[in-house]
């Protein structure tokens, strides 16, 4: 069964038809907003399952729209936390990406301005290795990302698309090795994107994360997951209460290999490691579970079915 990622708006009216026909064909939500009148649910949806839920979604004024970067967490890395590189590019980048249905974290280097000093920290490193993607905001100077790259690249295990203000020819030729994607005109700016061009460089960089992302998925393809990560979101939802007091909006972020439950490591960490997914098989046999980087926060990387030999 292929799980195609999907975003539905539509209003509060009897949207709860909707949810119930997503668990009853097989998918999942992802995520749930309800903004005054309106409600957008992010979800995993069964392929052959779509133009019944466009079917269903019609008479309630709904509408479903393909998102491709659902189910995925990205890191958007500023050189700094400064005027220099914050906010404009960086937010409008991440704030993009979730129109998209990606989960967005900032993350903004406490060392990463200047070509001579530029520097990433073991910790900022980690972090991003956390994600499922990263994304570099550069400047405008070639000669700076020439520089500053080696360092920045160095450790770095998740694929990472670069944006800076030189063309796209021109970052191929001062970044060697390549990246897995290049973005050029998206350098240091102090407005908003609203122009034109602008909302097409922010389309540009949708499409080459979604093409990265869909590389990443047919490599998962080769080797399945033991367990869907979003199905293992709905059983920790079920049987650890506390996950319900979590004030984020997003208290279990679901990877395209794993998920962040955002609960402290060591009250509960154990609890999860011990839940059945299965008749006989818990969780930890099925996943590497460690803390995060990220405020102690949970972290669960699922087991290939190379490694456990099982599929649940």
């Amino acid at each position: 069964m292929i799980l195609v990622p999907i975003t539905y708006k539509g209003g509060v009216f009897r949207h709860d038809e909707i949810l119930d026909l997503i668990e009853d064909v097989g998918g999942y939500i992802i995520q749930k907003h309800m903004i005054a009148q309106e409600v957008v649910l992010q979800a995993l949806v069964p392929k052959d399952d779509i133009d019944t839920l466009k079917k269903v979604s019609r008479p309630l004024a709904g509408e479903v729209i393909p998102a491709p970067l659902v189910g995925t967490e990205i890191a958007v890395v500023s050189m700094s936390v400064e005027i220099h590189h914050l906010p404009h590019a960086s937010c409008d980048i991440a704030e993009y990406l979730r129109t998209a249905g990606a989960k967005t974290n900032m993350v903004g280097l406490a060392r990463g301005f200047g070509k001579r000093i530029g520097l990433l920290s073991d910790e900022e490193r980690d972090i991003i290795n956390e994600h499922d993607l990263a994304i570099y905001l550069f400047g405008n100077f070639e000669t700076c990302i020439k520089e500053k790259m080696p360092t920045f690249r160095r450790g770095i295990k998740v694929p990472f698309i670069v944006c800076g203000g030189p063309s796209k020819e021109a970052l191929k030729k001062i970044i060697d090795p390549p990246a897995a994607g290049y973005i050029g005109g998206m350098g240091r700016f102090m407005h908003r994107t609203k122009e034109p061009h602008e909302i097409a460089m922010l389309d540009e960089i949708v499409a080459e994360v979604s093409r990265i992302i869909d590389q990443k998925r047919a490599m998962i393809a080769k080797d399945p997951l033991s367990v869907t990560p979003a199905r293992l979101m709905d059983i920790i939802l079920e049987n650890v209460p506390d996950i319900h007091e979590v004030t984020s909006p997003v208290p279990v972020v679901v990877q395209m290999d794993g998920l962040r439950v955002k609960l402290p490591y060591d009250p509960f960490a154990k609890e999860i490691k011990n839940i059945e997914v299965e008749s006989g098989i818990r969780i930890v046999d099925i996943c590497d579970i460690h803390p995060s980087r990220m405020r102690d926060y949970i972290l669960l990387k699922v087991k290939p079915f190379s490694e456990t030999g099982m599929l649940v």
